[in-house]
């Protein structure tokens, strides 16, 4: 973390701004599209962003890591300790290990509620033990956990012009749409993990099922069926970022260009997909160098507007005593 963003965030102990550093470095290191978007965002939000998606990244690792030796009991055990020391961190806004230290700040200066974490810890405990889903439905529900509630955290920290419960749908929708499009980026690789998250009936819709992409995988042969389910699953993200786009106007104005960024950046890849021929069991399709920084550079135009039209620092008082009012509530 700069210091320029520590101290427009109003963060000056000096454990807690190490903390605030680990988890931005987690997210430079493993979600370059989403990090360069946050880099738009007025430097008092980035800290609490970062928190929220460090500690997202930081359970998803103990779940997902390739290069992790541990067994399914002992990923067990570290899921349950991170569990428990952020129940107490939430509890008391502080916790022994930097990463939770971060969000459980974040969570307290900005009112957020502790159900939604709850709810993510919940996915990430499927993960353990779930290998597929049979119906899109199925597969929403492990989603609310892992991703609608990512975009209901962030709600708090972004600002709203509208009622929090008019953007809280679209807030969600943006999550899963994010989500979706890492599934079907990442199909190959989840499946080295023994899991396959595009829904079966969508897939069985074209005929395919898991032996034939796994036989695709290993034998790094293409296939008309997998080309059409995948396709479908790409459609399917498509309207999910088309109900996520009204909320991006209910956004305070400072924080519409990152988020416009990442919504651009992810639908990106969906392009690049498609443009790569629907290739991703085989190699990960990427957004061109050139093409992103267009993007960001758009971005930057829309934010040097937003100044102009609301100048001035838009970010909450700094410290956990100026608590906002809380998200209630499941997203289904």
């Amino acid at each position: 973390m700069t210091a320029r963003e520590l101290d427009a965030a109003g963060i000056t102990a000096p454990a807690l701004r190490a903390a605030y550093t680990v988890c931005r470095e987690l997210n430079a290191r493993h979600g370059r599209t989403y990090f360069l978007a946050t880099r738009l965002l007025p430097p008092e939000r980035r800290c609490a962003v970062h928190a929220l998606y460090g500690f997202a990244r930081w359970a998803d690792d103990i779940v997902d890591g390739l290069d992790r030796r541990e067994t399914p009991a002992e990923r067990d055990r570290l899921l349950g300790a991170l569990e428990r020391d952020l129940a107490g961190g939430l509890r008391r806004g502080d916790a022994a290990e930097p990463v939770v230290r971060a969000v459980a700040d974040t969570a307290e200066r900005y009112g957020i509620d502790p159900a939604l974490f709850t709810d993510f810890m919940a996915s990430m405990r499927a993960d353990l033990t779930v290998t597929d889903y049979p119906t899109y439905r199925d597969l929403y529900g492990y989603m609310h956990g892992s991703a609608a509630v990512i975009g209901l955290q962030m709600l708090p920290v972004l600002g709203t012009v509208t009622g929090r419960a008019e953007a809280e749908p679209h807030a969600a929708a943006l999550g899963v749409a994010f989500q979706l499009t890492n599934f079907l980026r990442d199909v190959g690789e989840d499946l080295d993990r023994g899991r396959v998250y595009l829904p079966a009936d969508l897939l069985a819709a074209h005929g395919v099922d898991r032996p034939l992409l796994e036989w695709s995988r290993r034998t790094g042969r293409d296939d008309a069926r997998i080309r059409a389910a995948l396709t479908a699953g790409a459609a399917l993200a498509r309207g999910v970022y088309r109900d996520a786009e009204p909320g991006i106007a209910m956004l305070e104005p400072r924080v519409r260009p990152c988020i416009r960024t990442a919504f651009l950046l992810y639908g990106g890849i969906l392009d690049a997909i498609a443009e790569d021929g629907y290739a991703v069991l085989h190699r990960r399709s990427v957004v061109p160098l050139r093409r992103r920084a267009a993007v960001a550079a758009s971005g930057l135009t829309r934010i040097l507007a937003a100044r102009v039209r609301a100048p001035g620092r838009s970010g909450p008082p700094p410290g956990p005593a100026r608590r906002r009012p809380a998200v209630r509530g499941r997203v289904r």
